[in-house]
């Protein structure tokens, strides 16, 4: 009786055995392996849960998303943790990991910053649901990225003024960067003086002895009719379009040393000679430039980096089981 007995409870087990063998239970659903790094099943849902705790989440690989959208979409949650696993490793391959000092030092600045002591910053991040822990590991990714991104991105782009330039012009299609200014000299032909045809005829003939050779300051000196004359016959100094059209369309295409031709305005009739004449920046696009060039910066930056970890990702060895 024993006998069969025991062997009744042999073949249980081994009945048990094989269909154990036959119907193997999954355990763990692998989703994704990169390079050497396996993501499963449990990691994606920590990371939908992460989702929720904005302090936690890297803006940088969202790519414009927000991480509620992202939440709705599993092929972009997975993109995003390949994305971290592609970042660990390259800052472990060219040694950029931090250490718990560094942290600590970090956050003591985000303090600092923030004009709060260090404790009433940890107050506020376990406030929003967050542990100091996964603060600290924040950080820490936080700075190490930084680190990698600033070596193999951001020192890589320049934004020249010329950029910045181009770029304001595109936003303002109406307005200038730049303008001239003119430090100016003329000699006057006052009409009171005979009449206007009279002082057209002197202004004729003295251009006609400057064209000959004759020194500008001397001949201002000798036939000048300003009653506010100053020496050589200096005016000061002007932007382009301080003046009456006449003179800005007199001055057009000279440059320094050079002599109009006579020109118009209510005072008489004008010979300028252009004594010194220099670019100038719009006031306008000068109190924007420095604004202008962070955004042309984060432009290039986004597109740099999209294309930098999209390169790394072809690199690397990635398999997605979704």
């Amino acid at each position: 009786m024993k006998s069969k007995f025991s062997i009744l409870i042999i073949m249980l087990c081994l009945a048990f055995s094989i269909s154990s063998f036959a119907e193997p239970q999954v355990v763990e659903k692998i989703v994704a392996i990169v390079n050497s790094e396996i993501i499963s099943e449990t990691d994606l849902k920590a990371f939908t849960k992460k989702l929720d705790k904005a302090g936690l989440i890297d803006d940088l690989l969202l790519f414009g998303k927000t991480a509620q959208e992202v939440k709705k979409d599993r092929a972009a949650e997975l993109n995003y943790i390949i994305y971290e696993k592609i970042l660990e490793s390259e800052i472990k391959r060219m040694n950029l990991s931090v250490t718990s000092e560094r942290v600590e030092q970090e956050i003591k600045d985000i303090a600092k910053r923030n004009g709060v002591p260090k404790n009433e910053l940890l107050s506020a991040i376990k406030s929003q649901g967050l542990t100091v822990s996964e603060y600290q590991d924040f950080i820490k990714t936080r700075v190490e990225r930084q680190s990698l991104i600033e070596a193999e991105i951001t020192s890589k782009i320049r934004v020249s003024d010329e950029d910045v330039m181009a770029f304001y012009t595109r936003k303002n299609p109406t307005s200038n960067t730049a303008s001239y200014e003119y430090q100016l000299a003329h000699i006057l032909f006052n009409p009171k003086k005979g009449g206007i045809e009279s002082a057209k005829k002197r202004a004729d003939a003295v251009l006609a002895k400057i064209r000959r050779g004759a020194a500008f300051e001397e001949m201002a000196q000798q036939n000048s009719e300003d009653p506010n004359f100053t020496n050589d016959g200096v005016l000061g100094s002007f932007k382009a379009g301080d003046f009456s059209k006449e003179f800005d369309e007199a001055l057009k295409g000279l440059g320094p040393g050079e002599v109009s031709p006579v020109t118009v305005s209510k005072a008489g009739f004008h010979i300028l000679k252009i004594l010194q004449k220099k670019i100038v920046a719009d006031p306008k696009f000068e109190a924007q430039k420095e604004k202008l060039r962070n955004e042309l910066f984060e432009k290039s930056f986004q597109g740099h980096f999209k294309n930098w970890i999209e390169q790394k990702k072809e690199d690397s060895f990635v398999r997605i089981n979704l």
